[in-house]
């Protein structure tokens, strides 16, 4: 059977192999290959911040009653849930800027969990955001 130009059919789009589960055969997908990961570790703080917003609409949603819950839930002590959930406590802007983090390439975070706690104990996000910019200055993180 010959094929002559008015059968003739072309489909263009991206195409890319991905491999299905660990280890798993490699099938085509349709659509462009996903970006690679950028190199590095999710801060410590910005998995805590996360945690803390979640933990807060277990309780809004009343999955778990209280902190309690969380710590029996967790293994961890009810004084480790409220230092998590006084992340809560930060301005808006301070939690979103916490949640973005770069990632780590090697060495220390630029914040720990003990650097915000101060942060969380002020009511006034003014003053709040005053003290970030000057833990971030004292940090090297801009």
């Amino acid at each position: 059977m010959s094929t002559d130009e008015s059968t003739r059919l072309t489909v263009s789009g991206a195409i890319h192999f991905a491999r299905r589960g660990r280890g798993g055969r490699q099938e085509l997908r349709l659509g462009p290959a996903p970006r690679a990961p950028e190199p590095g570790r999710v801060p410590r703080v910005s998995r805590l911040m996360a945690l803390a917003l979640k933990f807060e609409g277990l309780i809004r949603d009343a999955v778990v009653t209280d902190y309690a819950e969380l710590a029996r839930l967790g293994h961890v002590t009810r004084a480790r849930v409220t230092q998590i959930m006084n992340l809560t406590l930060l301005a808006p802007d301070i939690q979103e800027a916490l949640l973005f983090l770069p990632p780590v390439a090697r060495g220390r975070d630029p914040f720990v969990l003990r650097d915000l706690q101060p942060l969380a104990a002020v009511t006034d996000w003014a003053r709040q955001r005053k003290l970030w910019a000057k833990l971030r200055r004292s940090s090297g993180s801009g």
